[in-house]
């Protein structure tokens, strides 16, 4: 069972101030924190996720669970693709892009090895769960 006493804001919290020494390594895999615009505010809004690597790009998953609705995260960065992430101590300018079918077949396993309950979320709901590509600038 996950440990979840490390979540949310106080993850991001813990994250940034300790330049990821806490909140990087988590429940067996790593986070890293996603800094995004708000679709409606405009405001940053910060995000800790789990993710891997598709070359040099970071890939997260916006699984959010497996609830029949996409992460808010997700649609603000439809709306801002050019994000910040942090990963551990280093602050990197990214742009998203959702992966393709051929993206998915191919980063999926990467994903699912890292958390394997990204399957069982992806049963568990109608909606195809994208995956988002993180290509530095």
């Amino acid at each position: 069972m996950p440990d979840y006493s490390l979540f949310g804001d106080d993850h991001v919290r813990q994250y940034e101030a300790t330049g990821g020494k806490v909140g990087h390594e988590w429940n067996g895999t790593t986070c890293l924190v996603l800094h995004t615009l708000g679709r409606k505010t405009g405001e940053t809004r910060k995000f800790p996720l789990i993710y891997g690597h598709d070359g040099e790009a970071y890939v997260v998953v916006a699984s959010k669970g497996g609830a029949p609705e996409h992460p808010g995260w997700y649609l603000n960065l439809l709306a801002h693709p050019d994000v910040k992430i942090q990963v551990k101590d280093a602050l990197i300018p990214v742009t998203a892009r959702v992966g393709t079918a051929r993206d998915k077949a191919r980063v999926w396993p990467v994903m699912t090895a890292q958390w394997p309950s990204y399957d069982e979320y992806q049963q568990k709901t109608p909606r195809e769960i994208p995956v988002v590509l993180l290509v530095p600038r």
